[in-house]
C-alpha cells in the first residue's frame, strides 16, 4: 500500500486518510492511484457499509500537485487522459462516502470533497477553487459540481476570484452539511458513518443512485427512476425485515440482501 494514504477499518466503516503532509496533501498520481485501489477494496468488501475520507488538521488537500504538472503540455495531459484516468474512481463508488474536511480544501482538494456524497467540515475549514490564478480552470468537476451545490452566482464568484470560502459560508451555501470543532469532525464523521452502515447496504446504494439522478435528469424522469427503485426495494429480504421490525418494535437485523 502506498504511504500517500492511510487506510483503517472501524467495524463497518472504512477510513481513508490522505497522507502527504509535507505538501498539504497535494494530489499526485501516486496518491490518486492509491485512493482508487483503497476504494476498490472497500467496494468489494461486503462488510463495509460507508467510507470516510479525510486529510490532516492543516489540509484536506491543497489541490493537484503543481510541481508535478508544471512542465506538462497539451499532449501530455491529453494522451495521459489527465484526471479522467485516475481521479474519477470516487465518482463511480457505489457506497456512501463522507468527506471530513479540516484545514484547506483547495482546487482539486475541494473538487475531491465535492465528489463525496456529503461534507462534514471543521469550523476552521476553508474551501476554494483558485485555478484562475494559475491560468487554468477547475478540471475535476469544480465548474460543474460547485454551481449545483451553491448556485450559479456564488460558483462564478468563487471561480472568477479564487477566494476562500469558510465553513460557515459553505454550510449556508449548501456545500457542507455539518460543521464541528476541528478536533471532533473526524470522530463525528465516523459516528455518522457507523449509523449509516447499520442500514441495508443495497438500499443505501439505491438511495445514492436515486439522489444522484436528481442532478442528471428532468424531474419526471427522476421521479420515474425513484418510483421504480422504490418498487425494487420490495424484492429485498431487508425490506421484509425492516417492516417486520418496525411493527414488532425491535431493531432490524439486516442481511444486506
Amino acid at each position: 500500500m502506498s504511504k500517500t494514504i492511510i487506510v483503517e477499518i472501524h467495524d463497518r466503516v472504512g477510513l481513508i486518510g490522505l497522507n502527504r503532509p509535507e505538501v498539504y496533501n497535494a494530489l499526485n498520481d501516486e496518491l490518486m492511484n492509491a485512493l482508487g485501489t483503497a476504494l476498490d477494496a472497500f467496494e468489494a468488501d461486503e462488510q463495509i457499509g460507508c467510507v470516510v475520507i479525510t486529510g490532516s488538521e492543516k489540509a484536506f488537500a491543497a489541490g493537484a500537485d503543481i510541481a508535478a504538472m508544471r512542465s506538462w503540455d497539451y499532449m501530455d495531459v491529453y494522451k495521459s487522459d489527465f484526471i479522467t484516468r485516475n481521479w474519477e474512481r470516487l465518482k463511480t463508488f457505489r457506497k456512501p462516502v463522507i468527506a471530513a474536511v479540516r484545514g484547506v480544501a483547495l482546487g482539486g482538494g475541494c473538487e475531491l470533497a465535492m465528489m463525496c456524497d456529503t461534507v462534514f467540515a471543521a469550523d476552521s475549514a476553508k474551501f476554494a477553487l483558485p485555478e484562475v490564478r494559475l491560468a487554468v480552470i477547475p478540471g475535476a468537476g469544480g465548474t460543474q459540481r460547485m454551481p449545483r451545490a451553491v448556485g450559479k452566482a456564488k460558483a462564478m464568484d468563487l471561480c472568477f476570484t479564487g477566494r476562500f470560502m469558510d465553513a460557515a459560508e459553505a454550510e449556508r451555501g449548501g456545500l457542507v452539511s455539518r460543521i464541528y470543532p476541528a478536533d471532533q469532525v473526524v470522530d463525528e464523521a465516523l459516528a455518522a458513518a457507523a449509523g449509516i452502515a447499520q442500514q441495508s447496504l443495497p438500499v443505501l446504494m439505491m438511495l445514492k443512485e436515486s439522489v444522484n439522478r436528481a442532478f442528471e435528469s428532468p424531474l419526471n424522469e427522476g421521479l420515474l427512476f425513484e418510483r421504480r427503485t422504490l418498487h425494487a426495494t420490495f424484492a429485498l429480504a431487508d425490506q421484509k425485515e425492516g417492516m417486520a421490525a418496525f411493527l414488532e418494535k425491535r431493531k432490524p437485523k439486516f442481511v444486506n440482501r
